[in-house]
């Protein structure tokens, strides 16, 4: 019988309850929905939803399909084993990795299928926190796991376990949002998730430069210090608003994934700099925080908001104008191609004609035509 645990360690909160709440709300209303269909990145708005109700489902279908495909097959493999313990850690117990939750559940049920038991424990802290990630990687290690996946804290700190771990005969490999490459040094086998945070970041600060006709004062919101995706982002977008003379960051800050802590930061902002024109934000929860403080402010016909992801509450800003553009990743795909790679390494197979270093996953820039459909196929919310 299949079976995976999304039990918590001591001092640790369980996700249990959030994946079974946004299976029921993801799959039960908004897969069944969806037709078949590719992913790809794109930029530029996409088209509102008909008032027609007959093809409402084939509509939204072709919205949002190429965002997050949620229709994915198992590539042709056969696997060299029976049954397989794969470990998993990431940044923080949070929505965003919920739904790469959802992409790995969907492909273990698809090797159940097949006859393969993937068995995985997928575990977080509450908050960010590289010791504590590498605490984990340690004690997991002598757990006799067949790999073992992070999503990178902090590159500079646990790049040096993950070597050691790789040099006792560990196989490690990275997911999610970031990685430890090789060109920082790290050891580790190969990676799934987001290879491009850095044009994510610069993709967001032109979207937001083009919106202000290149001239204005912007504050930004990176989120975790040291975090590889998003001290690209920060990155990106730096180098984007360095390109013209009429732009300038006035503010950054770190919120540390935080929608309280971004929130206070945004009024910190808006009382500094009476005349902020732009917001740049990072991470998934950075948008909801900037956006509540700036329409609490009763600013937000003032401030663009640009941003990253696919919160709810996000969205919902997104649909009303309070959101410009939102960066929506394929967490789905992240989470689902992250099995797949650990089946292949499990196996002794190393990077090159049977699966990428990088497996890359996409990223979308969304904006407000696109929200309803957004949230009909993430949260079954119909309006």
């Amino acid at each position: 019988m299949f079976w995976h645990k999304y039990t918590e360690n001591k001092g640790c909160g369980s996700i249990r309850h959030k994946v079974l709440f946004l299976l029921v709300s993801i799959l039960i209303l908004g897969i069944f929905s969806l037709v078949a269909g590719c992913s790809s990145k794109r930029t530029g708005q996409t088209t509102p939803l008909p008032e027609e109700t007959g093809d409402l489902d084939q509509q939204v279908s072709e919205q949002t399909d190429h965002i997050v495909n949620f229709n994915r097959e198992l590539q042709e493999y056969q696997p060299g084993k029976e049954k397989y313990h794969f470990y998993f850690t990431y940044k923080m117990v949070h929505p965003w990795w919920d739904a790469v939750a959802l992409g790995m559940e969907d492909a273990a049920k698809q090797y159940e299928e097949q006859g393969i038991i993937i068995d995985y424990e997928y575990l977080a802290p509450n908050q960010v926190s590289a010791q504590d990630q590498i605490r984990r990687l340690s004690e997991a290690a002598v757990r006799e796991f067949d790999v073992m996946g992070v999503d990178v804290a902090d590159v500079r700190a646990v790049t040096p376990t993950i070597n050691k771990l790789i040099k006792a005969g560990q196989k490690i490999m990275t997911f999610s949002s970031s990685d430890a490459s090789k060109d920082d040094g790290c050891q580790r086998i190969a990676y799934v998730g987001n290879t491009h945070n850095y044009q994510d970041g610069a993709d967001l600060a032109e979207v937001l430069c083009k919106k202000l006709e290149y001239r204005g004062k912007v504050a930004v919101l990176v989120g975790t210090k040291g975090a590889p995706c998003h001290e690209d982002r920060a990155l990106g977008a730096q180098d984007v608003m360095a390109k013209y003379p009429d732009m300038k960051i006035v503010a950054m800050e770190y919120d540390e994934d935080n929608e309280e802590k971004a929130y206070d930061f945004t009024r910190e902002f808006l009382a500094r700099h009476a005349d902020l024109a732009g917001m740049i934000c990072l991470n998934m929860s950075n948008p909801v925080g900037a956006a509540r403080a700036i329409t609490e402010a009763g600013r937000e016909d003032e401030i663009v908001i640009v941003g990253m992801d696919h919160d709810q509450e996000a969205l919902q800003y997104l649909r009303d104008g309070v959101i410009y553009a939102l960066g929506v990743q394929d967490c789905y795909s992240i989470g689902f191609d992250t099995i797949q790679i650990a089946v292949r390494i499990a196996d002794g197979q190393l990077p090159g004609e049977a699966y990428p270093e990088k497996t890359e996953e996409t990223t979308t820039i969304l904006y407000q035509e696109g929200a309803a459909g957004m949230l009909r196929t993430l949260y079954g919310v119909i309006e």
